[in-house]
C-alpha cells in the first residue's frame, strides 16, 4: 500500500504478457469471432456480461474432447443450479493426457524426507492407467465416489487422475485435518474406497495419523475398501497392524492389474 493506492506485486513485461495463453486467446477472438478488446478488464467485462458466448469460445479455442452435442451452453436457469453443455459427456483426465510427449517432465515430487524425482508423462500415464485398473476391481465405476485422506504427493495426484479416468467423483482432505473433521466432509458423500496415508513429516517431526484413518474407516460403513499410502513405513512392504483391518498398500493397488491400458470414461458435462 503506498499513498492509500494498491501497488501490484507483480507485472508481467510487454514481451511476457504478448506471448502469453490470454494474449492468444484475445488474437482467436479477433479473427474467428471478430472481437477485440483493448486490455485484460474490457475482455473480463465482456466474459461475465456474454457468459454463454463466452464459454462457447473457450469450448471452441481449446477443442474441448466430447461426445455428443450441445444445443446451448446452459440451460438458462439460474445459478445455482444452471446445466452446462447439456447433451455432451466428456473426461477431464483425457484432456489432460492428450497431446503430451512422453518423454516430457510431467511432475517433480520433492518433500522433507523423499528426494527430488522426476516423473515423466509415459511414466505418469503408467501409473494412472494401473491405478485406474485396480480401482475398477474393487468397483468403483461412474458417478462412484474416492475420498483420499492424503498430502500433496505424487501418489495423490495419480489416483485423483485414474479416479477421473473412471468417470468417478473425487474429494481430498489434507491430513493434517482431524477425525471429525474429515469425516463430516467423506461421510456426506458416502465413498466408495477410502485412500489414506499412515502419517507425515512436517517441520522435522513425525506426525502418526493411523488412529485418524481407523477412525474414519469407522465412521463410514458404506467403505468397501481402504488404501494405505505407507509414508512413514515406506519400504516395509507390510501394512502395520495399527490400521485398518482389510486395508491393501498403495502398490497392491497398482498391483492387481499392471500394464493395463488407460481408457477414459465420459460423463455428462
Amino acid at each position: 500500500m503506498t499513498g492509500g493506492s494498491l501497488e501490484p506485486l507483480w507485472t508481467p513485461s510487454a514481451e511476457s504478457a504478448a506471448s502469453s495463453r490470454l494474449a492468444a486467446y484475445m488474437e482467436w477472438l479477433r479473427t474467428e469471432r471478430g472481437l477485440a478488446f483493448d486490455d485484460y478488464g474490457s475482455l473480463w467485462k465482456w466474459s461475465v456480461d456474454s457468459p454463454d458466448e463466452f464459454w462457447q469460445s473457450i469450448w471452441d479455442r481449446f477443442e474441448v474432447i466430447s461426445s455428443g452435442r450441445a444445443e446451448a451452453v446452459t440451460d438458462g436457469s439460474a445459478m445455482p443450479g444452471t446445466r452446462w453443455f447439456e447433451g455432451t459427456s466428456l473426461n477431464y483426465a483425457e484432456h489432460i493426457f492428450r497431446n503430451r510427449d512422453d518423454r516430457t517432465t510431467a511432475i517433480l515430487a520433492a518433500s522433507e524426507t523423499r528426494p527430488l524425482r522426476e516423473i515423466s508423462w509415459r511414466e505418469l500415464r503408467r501409473q494412472v492407467a494401473d491405478a485406474a485398473a485396480g480401482l475398477k476391481s474393487l468397483g468403483v465405476e461412474a458417478g462412484d465416489r474416492v475420498a483420499a485422506y492424503m498430502p500433496n504427493t505424487e501418489e495423490t495426484i495419480v489416483a485423483f487422475l485414474a479416479t477421473a479416468s473412471l468417470g468417478a467423483v473425487w474429494s481430498s482432505c489434507s491430513p493434517d485435518f482431524g477425525a471429525s473433521a474429515v469425516s463430516d466432509r467423506f461421510a456426506q458423500i458416502r465413498p466408495k474406497v477410502l485412500l489414506a496415508i499412515d502419517g507425515y513429516d512436517y517441520g522435522g517431526r513425525r506426525f502418526d495419523r493411523r488412529d485418524v484413518v481407523r477412525e474414519l474407516t469407522e465412521a463410514m460403513p458404506l467403505l468397501e475398501q481402504v488404501v494405505i499410502v505407507p509414508y512413514l513405513g515406506a519400504g516395509s512392504g507390510d501394512l502395520d497392524p495399527g490400521l485398518p483391518e482389510g486395508a491393501i498398500t498403495w502398490q497392491q493397488l497398482l498391483g492387481i492389474e499392471p500394464g493395463s491400458k488407460l481408457g477414459f470414461t465420459r460423463v455428462p458435462f
